[in-house]
């Protein structure tokens, strides 16, 4: 309830502040680099030293890219069927193929699973975290561009310059040969940006004009958030044979609604911020009620 409170804070607060153009038209912006280069890094810095990889943590790193690859197949069906400029296609690939799994799943699996899991969802956050920073990039270059054609070499050159790829590559390595512990309360304090910030640049460039024709996509985005990426994983869960809280927990951070992270990517990129930014404020409000249906699945299947 908390968390709902402060997103809907966040989320009025950027509209306000764009209603009384008391503030820049293109103050997300500064926000958004902000959010990039300094807090989003840190998050990998919070979280990655303290993971304790094991092989049964094999399965939220798969499962949480096959998301994103199957994101990739869907829209690309649905886009071509409807007729959809690679700008569109890329939009929903990015708005459906990755979770909120900490600012809305961390609360949510203390809620209904405890604390205790929250070291699975972790892996979820950071993996997902990792897809989004090279297959949600690569996605978006494409989209962002005229002609849709990337080279390669222009693709690995956003990506090894993307600030949020580079902090997750130097967490994992340099916590290798560096103890972090005395820098976490800086970290803690910067990733605390992040979503307040994020849904608050939300606020300030979301539209509702001409909400309705863009109904058939904002669904077809939430079924495959909501309800088709939990269920891969599920199926996927029955047919490996894995059991317990690792699927739990993994198939239910899948059902988590679309990342605001998606929102300052797509701006960033130049596609289309208005299906996005509707996408995440109706994704989160629908996801409530979703998560719940799928913590009972859950509990039946493990």
């Amino acid at each position: 309830m908390v968390n709902f409170v402060l997103i809907a804070v966040c989320i009025i607060a950027g509209m306000v502040f764009k209603a009384t153009k008391s503030i820049h038209p293109d103050a997300h912006k500064g926000i958004n680099t902000w959010i990039l280069y300094l807090a989003l890094p840190a998050v990998s810095f919070k979280y990655l030293p303290k993971v304790h990889w094991t092989t049964e943590m094999l399965f939220p790193i798969a499962a949480t890219f096959l998301i994103s690859v199957f994101c990739f197949f869907f829209m690309m069906f649905y886009s071509k069927n409807r007729g959809y400029s690679r700008r569109s296609r890329s939009t929903l690939e990015l708005a459906s193929g990755y979770s909120n799994t900490s600012f809305i799943g961390f609360p949510l699996i203390s809620a209904f699973y405890g604390e205790s899991l929250l070291s699975i969802a972790i892996i979820c956050d950071q993996t997902m975290f990792f897809a989004l920073s090279t297959l949600g990039i690569i996605a978006a270059v494409k989209g962002g561009s005229k002609s849709g054609k990337v080279s390669a070499a222009f693709i690995l050159k956003r990506l090894v310059t993307f600030p949020p790829l580079i902090g997750c590559i130097s967490a994992l390595v340099l916590s290798q040969f560096i103890d972090f512990t005395a820098a976490e309360p800086f970290f803690d304090k910067l990733a605390a940006t992040v979503s307040p910030l994020a849904l608050f640049s939300v606020g300030l460039q979301l539209k509702f004009n001409g909400w309705k024709k863009l109904i058939p996509q904002m669904s077809m985005s939430m079924l495959y958030k909501l309800i088709l990426a939990p269920a891969i994983v599920l199926g996927l869960a029955l047919l490996l044979g894995i059991k317990g809280n690792v699927a739990k927990i993994t198939i239910f951070e899948a059902a988590m609604p679309t990342l605001v992270t998606s929102s300052i990517i797509a701006e960033q990129f130049r596609l289309n911020t208005k299906l996005t930014n509707l996408i995440i404020g109706v994704s989160i409000i629908v996801g409530f009620f979703t998560s719940a249906i799928w913590y009972e699945i859950t509990e039946v299947f493990f």
